[in-house]
């Protein structure tokens, strides 16, 4: 979608991106894994490390500048009593199946164009090809079908898949996991007194720009009203009430739209203008206005609300800008142009990973509780890697899509720990 950060996810999806990722990209507060204790100590998060004896190995082999992002091992066996090692809502909750389900749709969807092959023409990681991933996720859809529990399920997989695990950030597995979603907004279709900010249609010249490219701050100016004055005038596609809206629209890479008659549309990524996207919220830190420890999206928000005339100050030194389309209230879409699920598509680095594959990720999210507060849980969740983001590079980052709206807003805001990423592929026999 972005994550862009589907857009700068190069979004090529900061919603799209992403980056993939985000407001998530802004957060910073890592709590890990390794601190949480599960149901016994054998089931901590070494338990999902890669192997020592792998990690040697890994090294021994590679002689190239740039280590593989993926080490083969054999699936992680679950802890007697430990549920986060189980995907236990896909049989709790028969519209998480239909997700998981659908998810898979679009990734076999996606698989059988002339893009994926090309992408997989490409992919340097030897074992993992476009028809093996094709295969894996059909095989994977019979199991999903035929198996009346999570346990069931997991049987399965290990007997028939084996697991390629993310190197992570530290070559032992460790990855960072944000999160991301599609906010809502209320927006106009013709520019008002009071709705002043607009989003950009992809400039038809792009290409033919001199390069490096206009920076944010000479596209829109200090406070974000100066586009008709330069290379954006005429490309205005929606206006915003607040200048924060638009500038986060271009962050998630996407958004869906209230209009004044009732009627609701989306904008999704169309482009961007090159440049790596920088964090409001480090440089916030930076400046001493905010302390990095503990620093969410809320509390981000929380501060500009207080401070609006500040906005002028910090999102110019963003020099990455989003181009937009109008989707016209289709689902928001990830890089491999198909829709993302709610708690089942992730953006990585596809320089790296697979795209359009079976994942499994283990880490810590928030969730609501019944008297309406957020808390954390350690799980596990199948996912289909869908999308990519601007700031989610390298092998140790994933960003997860939560869906839309203010809850799924909340929730990613809050969203920052380690875990593990892992690509599911049937054994070579089968």
């Amino acid at each position: 979608m972005k994550k862009a950060l589907a857009g700068l996810r190069t979004f090529n999806k900061i919603i799209a991106i992403s980056l993939p990722v985000i407001l998530l990209i802004l957060l910073v507060r890592m709590q890990s894994l390794a601190h949480q204790e599960l149901s016994s100590p054998e089931c901590r998060v070494q338990k999902w490390d890669i192997p020592v004896s792998l990690t040697a190995k890994n090294q021994d082999a590679l002689t190239q500048k740039q280590k593989a992002p993926l080490i083969q091992r054999l699936p992680v066996t679950c802890c007697q009593g430990d549920t986060s090692c189980l995907d236990e809502v896909l049989y709790g909750q028969t519209a998480d199946k239909k997700a998981l389900l659908s998810a898979i749709a679009h990734s076999v969807q996606y698989l059988q164009t002339a893009k994926a092959v090309a992408a997989y023409q490409n992919y340097q990681m030897a074992g993992i090809t476009r028809d093996r991933v094709f295969k894996s996720l059909k095989r994977f859809r019979e199991l999903l079908l035929k198996t009346n529990s999570a346990t069931e399920l997991h049987q399965a997989i290990e007997r028939e898949f084996v697991l390629y695990q993310s190197v992570g950030q530290d070559n032992k597995g460790s990855v960072l996991f944000t999160a991301y979603y599609e906010p809502l907004y209320a927006a106009r279709r013709v520019p008002t007194a009071e709705y002043r900010y607009p989003v950009y249609g992809l400039p038809p010249d792009l290409n033919s720009w001199s390069k490096p490219h206009p920076t944010r701050l000479e596209l829109e100016g200090v406070d974000g009203l100066q586009g008709a004055k330069g290379k954006l005038r005429g490309l205005e596609l929606f206006w915003f009430r607040l200048r924060l809206e638009p500038y986060l629209a271009q962050i998630e890479g996407s958004a869906r739209l209230q209009l004044p008659d009732g009627t609701q549309t989306a904008i999704g990524y169309a482009g961007n203008n090159a440049y790596n996207y920088k964090s409001l919220g480090r440089e916030l830190a930076n400046d001493g206005k905010l302390p990095l420890q503990g620093m969410t999206m809320p509390i981000i928000l929380d501060y500009f609300q207080k401070h609006p005339q500040e906005l002028n100050i910090y999102i110019p030194r963003d020099r990455s800008f989003v181009f937009f389309q109008e989707n016209h209230g289709q689902p928001a879409q990830g890089s491999i142009n198909v829709p993302l699920t709610a708690e089942r598509s992730i953006a990585t680095d596809k320089s790296l990973m697979p795209p359009g594959a079976l994942a499994l990720i283990h880490t810590s999210i928030p969730f609501v509780n019944p008297t309406g507060k957020i808390e954390e849980r350690i799980v596990s969740r199948y996912v289909l890697d869908q999308d990519t983001g601007g700031a989610i590079k390298g092998a140790g980052r994933v960003d997860y899509f939560l869906g839309t709206g203010k809850l799924a807003g909340d929730r990613a805001g809050v969203t920052v720990s380690n875990g593990q990423l892992f690509y599911l592929l049937l054994k070579p026999q089968n």
